[in-house]
């Protein structure tokens, strides 16, 4: 990656969390507004498929051959149901520990689960070995969330 490039990237990723930052507490004011957390959750959603859908309406290409479909792994469509996992847990539980304790506890749980996944190359990820460096920014990612949850 040129150093160029580097830089966008990390700023947009960056900027990314920033915004993630406000979807429990906005997810969780919707539920409490529309009581139920599923039709909260599918509302929360609607917005998500209809940006999509004009999105691809209005940049249609490329689109799959059968030969990728065919060789897509089985699990790859269900990228979005696992991230919903999320949006539904900071729906219903985000009142309940608060904005910083939700963000840390999601964070380092996928942290953690990043660095199994680089370790082992699962998902079809190359493999990134778990240095020291790796190892202590987990053990201080542990250690601040406790430290973070416990206050």
């Amino acid at each position: 990656m040129q150093n160029d490039n580097a830089i966008w990237i990390y700023a947009l990723i960056i900027v990314s969390g920033l915004l993630q930052a406000w979807g429990p507490p906005m997810n969780g004011a919707l539920r409490v507004a529309l009581v139920n957390p599923w039709l909260a959750s599918l509302v929360s959603f609607l917005p998500i498929v209809a940006l999509l859908a004009c999105v691809f309406i209005c940049l249609p290409h490329p689109l799959p051959g059968g030969k990728d479909i065919a060789a897509m792994p089985w699990w790859a469509p269900l990228g979005g149901v696992i991230g919903a996992f999320a949006v539904v847990a900071g729906l219903m539980f985000v009142d309940k520990v608060g904005a910083g304790a939700f963000a840390g506890l999601l964070i380092t749980a996928n942290f953690l689960m990043s660095l199994a996944i680089d370790r082992f190359g699962w998902f079809g990820m190359p493999v990134h070995e778990l240095t020291g460096g790796r190892v202590l920014g987990a053990a201080l990612m542990v250690g601040g969330i406790a430290l973070i949850t416990r206050s």
